[in-house]
């Protein structure tokens, strides 16, 4: 495959969603592109997460990005063929300290983006038990996206694109000014962009280390409910701890104190416990998150058992079936993004906070600009 003599206009190292994304943004621009991929399939983050653009509760620069990635979302999924919903979050809320956080991010953000929902309206709009029920919010403008196809889609649509190579099963062994080796041969690039996520430190140690970049594992399930019907992302007060624009608020910050006493074992495991549902009507429930360089081979059942006892609780329901079990991966690092200029014209970039489905399309055009 050695290639020394045509240049591509980008090289993107990296076919998970955020590499995808980068290719989608050139394309958009008339840029030639090459992308290069060691598997023969994305089977990282970008298919193992919830299928959940959670716009809203992102506060800054991560709002920004999630806001115009939704109409790319939006855009693409007629385009190249895969489910986006404009389905909205339910957060439920089941202490006064969760409604509090509920009526502190509505005020701030307004009642077109937070409509806040008594407990019977809440009971229909998500299928949560209404006992103990506090009420919950909509936010109207999250998505759910097919994440089973949409990298697949998205791959295949790039493919039909004028200008444009795909290079399946194509390890990169390292990255200078121009070129990309390979271990099958080298390819040149005007401007080249690495978007391999945790695997930053597999090509760049030196770059990983100075971000402090470390693996974040979660452990999810695929769970069976027979006829139950979810349509919008549910989500929890543990949810409330973790996304920035409800963890800054005094009912987060109350519900955190309280749980340190009276709920440790969900602080431990850092659970966000949402769901969300899968084109045949079965639900991705999570997640818990444990960080390390190496992180250990092991599944925990216990953190299995925990997220399957909160899910129960939340839907008042004893008949769930565990489908599948899998654990998910991620860059983590200080702060939301990495960007670093390596050499002129090329730029590591990694979605370090777990969010590289909700912000990739509206990251991937800031660093197409900052190249230019």
């Amino acid at each position: 495959m050695s290639d020394s003599s045509t240049a591509s206009d980008l090289v993107v190292v990296g076919a998970g969603i955020v590499g995808l994304a980068h290719a989608v943004e050139a394309v958009r621009r008339g840029m030639s592109v090459t992308v290069v991929e060691r598997d023969e399939r994305a089977v990282g983050a970008s298919v193992r997460n919830f299928g959940h653009a959670c716009i809203t509760a992102q506060t800054g620069e991560a709002l920004s990005f999630a806001e115009q990635a939704r109409e790319t979302w939006l855009r693409l999924g007629g385009e190249a063929g895969f489910d986006v919903a404009e389905c909205g979050t339910v957060v439920a809320a089941r202490s006064a300290e969760e409604i509090a956080a509920l009526e502190e991010l509505s005020e701030d953000r307004g009642p077109d983006q937070v409509r806040l929902l008594a407990p019977a309206e809440a009971t229909a709009a998500a299928p949560v038990s209404a006992e103990g029920l506090h009420g919950a919010a909509l936010l109207p403008r999250d998505l759910r996206v097919d994440q089973q196809r949409a990298a697949a889609a998205i791959a295949e649509w790039l493919a039909a694109q004028p200008g444009v190579r795909m290079l399946w099963s194509t390890p990169v062994l390292g990255v200078e000014e121009g070129l990309v080796r390979t271990g099958r041969g080298s390819l040149r690039g005007r401007r080249v962009v690495l978007c391999v996520g945790h695997d930053l430190d597999r090509i760049l140690p030196e770059t990983a280390d100075a971000a402090g970049m470390r693996r974040c594992v979660l452990q999810m399930l695929q769970v069976r409910a027979p006829e139950l019907r979810l349509d919008p992302a549910l989500l929890t007060g543990t949810s409330m701890l973790r996304y920035p624009a409800l963890a800054r608020t005094e009912g987060a910050r109350a519900l955190r104190e309280r749980w340190s006493e009276q709920r440790p074992e969900l602080l431990e495991a850092s659970v966000n416990h949402m769901l969300t549902r899968l084109p045949g009507g079965d639900l991705v429930v999570g997640d818990t998150h444990t960080y390390s360089r190496t992180p250990e081979p092991w599944s925990s059942e216990e953190l299995d058992r925990l997220l399957l006892a909160e899910t129960r609780d939340l839907l008042g329901r004893d008949d769930l079936t565990v489908v599948r079990r899998w654990q998910g991966v991620y860059a983590s690092a200080e702060g939301e993004f990495l960007r670093t200029r390596i050499s002129p014209g090329v730029t590591a970039v990694a979605v370090t906070s777990g969010i590289g489905m909700t912000t990739a399309f509206g990251l991937a055009p800031s660093v197409l600009d900052s190249l230019a």
